[in-house]
């Protein structure tokens, strides 16, 4: 990675975005991290400058055009134009399709979906002015399957997908990349609340046997974000061990001698195909 790098990275109190965070830190990158939440914002920025990065925190909603504006002038002023953005911030109501209401679904998506096209909006009119910039947004295993009861999240996730496409086509000319990442199952507090054996759960159906790790998200931003990879625009990124790629199956479990003949062992059988 270039260093040093200018970066803002959103819904930094904590899980994933802290994550990406602590990872970009490690690369000497000057940090502003932004949150609602003020104390675990204000914790991540104390953790990236323990690594030996600069960083700043900022209380910003994602969903509010007049501070994302304000925080992003605050950032050119004390460390110049930014050169990358990360969209993390995200929450989610877990209902069903048939109770979410109005207020519910609105919420989740001004902060999942308008707020990552706000930022990418607000970042990007100051990138474009030196000509280059990274932007990665936080997908989900959800653009790709739907994921019962998160019908808002799901729904703000795919946009993210289909919002980093087209930035990525009308951006590219004025030199900025932008990328999206699919995390797959990765265990943080909120998943672990989901599901008191949510590593196992996950794990068992991963087909790198292994539920994801905030780290590993952190790792693929820290490569989308560097010069590495300054060919790759437009694309989503599965950080999913392989979880979402795999169909479903009905013989994986079985053992061999269950696994009905192939076609080559029915011709040889004789019996018609």
């Amino acid at each position: 990675m270039a260093s040093p790098q200018r970066m803002i990275v959103t819904g930094a109190a904590q899980g994933i975005g802290r994550a990406v965070a602590l990872r970009l830190a490690a690369h000497g990158v000057h940090l502003a991290v932004w949150d609602v939440q003020r104390n675990g914002v204000e914790e991540t920025a104390k953790l990236c400058r323990e690594k030996g990065a600069t960083s700043r925190a900022f209380t910003v909603d994602a969903g509010d055009a007049d501070a994302i504006e304000a925080a992003v002038a605050n950032f050119e002023r004390d460390w110049g134009k930014p050169d990358g953005l990360v969209n993390n911030a995200g929450i989610q109501t877990w209902k069903p399709l048939l109770e979410v209401t109005e207020d519910e679904w609105d919420r989740v998506i001004r902060t999942n979906l308008k707020g990552c096209f706000l930022c990418t909006q607000a970042a990007a009119m100051h990138m474009k002015e030196h000509g280059s910039g990274s932007i990665v947004n936080i997908g989900s295993g959800c653009n790709k399957v739907p994921f019962p009861n998160l019908v808002a999240y799901t729904a703000s996730k795919g946009g993210i997908e289909m919002l980093t496409k087209v930035a990525a086509v009308e951006l590219g000319p004025l030199g900025i990349r932008v990328n999206c990442i699919a995390p797959g199952a990765i265990e943080i507090e909120r998943t672990r609340l989901e599901n008191g054996s949510y590593a196992d759960a996950w794990g068992s159906i991963t087909p790198l046997g292994r539920v994801g790790l905030p780290v590993d998200v952190g790792r693929a931003v820290a490569f989308l974000a560097s010069a590495d990879s300054s060919f790759i625009s437009g694309q989503t990124i599965w950080v999913d061990g392989g979880v979402f790629t795999q169909a479903t199956w009905p013989y994986r479990h079985q053992r061999e001698d269950e696994v009905p003949a192939t076609p080559a062992d029915t011709v040889s059988a004789g019996i018609p195909t």
